[in-house]
């Protein structure tokens, strides 16, 4: 018996995977932990695009490689993952995205499947810790074969499962590299090269069904689920005899197996998270676009009120739109955080202020930080502020995608003032080191200043602002910090 996240790392092991890169960030923060301690040379990486890209230069010379991210890592690393399809690479790459349905600690729900589509490149969802040991072998068996990367779907209550793990007899990596003969053909023949060869493999792959399981128990109800939701359905489907096709790999989708599940039935319910990824692709089934299920999480009680109305074409979905307190916490910075009396000089000069995901995020519900939308992008959303802009961003944040927009206002001569709260760390996803860029920024801007925030107060905060945003240019404030030991946000209870 071991938990999800354990058959990760013997899989990883097992299939004498190389070189090992991550980003930190719920829910593979603890994943990437587990790694370090059993492969050698595991480090986190300045952002999931150059961690991507770093496994390509490993599997051209023969390594195998594996990228750890949470679901909005492959927005970062999108543009060379679907370039590789085409272009192929040389020994196996591995893409583990760590989803958060619910958004327990993101910043959005996001659908990590739908990559299968855009890439096109095999997606598995396993759904048991035995599916992920499973999953991560096969994906680099198939990945060499199709000289493509592929990506395993992950989420957290399927990393915390126990279940029971086999390893296997795992062959040798065939030590497979880049054949640089694809540069005979145009970027269109490449592609159309593609389609006839390695899609039509991962297809017929697909139809084989070894990651797909199916048990038939009656004529007229079926449910099709993937991910750690098959569980679920596996506690409801025994007790009321409904049928059920679980689906391991969901990109590209066994369209043979899954229409012979449904001919086989009259009402087929489609259960999967966070979006209906399965159900687009099919017709005739019952699901989110038919009210029976809600958008994002699922739990065992949404799938029992679907099929307690499966005789319904159409159900009036009710769609919740979830407040902060009906969480039963308020977000505040961590109690003895020496950055609190900057953000009160903030939210005194009632300035428009671009912020970023992370610490200075947390100020968000009381006002302090009017935009937040992805990591490393306040000081380009700053830009488009009138006046000068002004930013808040982490030290983290500044060296994962910040930066270039610094380069930007400079090559453009905007106006641009921006904080960086520099702790050193990745305060929210467990202290992980975060890279120092004070000379860096020092060697590009001409206005750097450096204060200490132990020494710093509200009033002298707002004097620096103040002058700041008198100034033309660029303007850079660095505040140095400890973040407080065992740095977490704190869920202050609501009374």
């Amino acid at each position: 018996m071991m938990r999800g996240r354990d058959a990760i790392v013997w899989a990883v092991a097992d299939s004498s995977v190389g070189r090992v890169v991550g980003v930190p960030g719920y829910p593979v923060t603890g994943i990437m932990e587990d790694l370090f301690q059993s492969t050698v040379g595991a480090r986190w990486c300045v952002n999931e695009k150059v961690a991507f890209e770093s496994c390509i230069g490993a599997s051209s010379e023969g390594g195998r490689g594996l990228v750890v991210t949470k679901h909005v890592g492959l927005n970062i690393l999108a543009d060379p993952l679907i370039t590789s399809v085409t272009h192929t690479i040389g020994a196996g790459i591995v893409l583990l995205a760590g989803d958060d349905p619910g958004a327990k600690r993101s910043q959005n729900e996001q659908d990590s499947r739908f990559y299968g589509i855009l890439a096109e490149v095999p997606v598995f969802d396993p759904s048991t810790p035995q599916q992920v040991y499973d999953a991560i072998v096969e994906g680099y068996a198939l990945s060499e074969r199709i000289r493509t990367p592929v990506i395993v779907r992950v989420t957290e209550r399927l990393v915390s499962m126990e279940g029971e793990v086999g390893r296997r007899r795992v062959e040798a990596p065939r030590g497979q590299v880049f054949d640089s003969s694809i540069w005979q053909y145009t970027f269109a023949g490449k592609h159309q090269l593609f389609h006839e060869t390695a899609a039509r493999e991962a297809i017929e792959y697909a139809e084989r069904g070894s990651m797909n399981r199916v048990e038939i128990l009656d004529g007229r109800v079926g449910v099709i689920s993937s991910g750690y939701l098959s569980n679920l359905v596996d506690e409801l489907a025994m007790k009321d005899g409904v049928s059920h096709l679980a689906l391991g790999l969901v990109y590209p989708l066994p369209l043979g197996v899954i229409g012979d599940f449904i001919e086989r039935h009259e009402r087929v319910l489609v259960v999967e998270e966070t979006e209906p990824f399965i159900e687009d692709q099919i017709n005739g089934v019952l699901g989110k676009r038919t009210g029976h299920l809600p958008h994002g999480r699922i739990e065992v009680e949404h799938i029992r009120a679907a099929l307690e109305r499966i005789e319904d074409d159409r159900v009036e979905a009710t769609f919740r739109q979830e407040r902060i307190d009906e969480r039963g916490y308020r977000i505040h910075p961590c109690e003895g955080c020496p950055f609190t009396p900057f953000y009160e000089a903030l939210d005194a000069l009632g300035l428009m202020v671009a912020g970023d995901v992370g610490c200075s995020v947390l100020m968000a519900p009381l006002g302090t930080v009017d935009v937040a939308v992805s990591l490393g992008s306040s000081i380009g959303v700053a830009l488009g502020f009138n006046g000068k802009g002004v930013a808040v961003i982490g030290d983290f944040g500044l060296a994962h995608s910040g930066l270039q927009a610094i380069i930007d206002a400079l090559e453009s001569d905007e106006d641009l003032l921006v904080f960086v709260i520099q702790n050193h760390v990745a305060a929210m996803t467990g202290g992980q080191p975060a890279v120092d860029l004070r000379r860096v920024v020092s060697c590009m801007v001409g206005d750097v200043t450096v204060v200490e925030a132990e020494k710093m107060d509200k009033e002298a905060y707002r004097r620096i602002i103040s002058e700041k945003l008198e100034e033309n240019g660029v303007s850079i404030v660095f505040i140095e910090g400890r973040c407080p030991e065992g740095a977490e946000f704190q869920k202050i209870r609501l009374s």
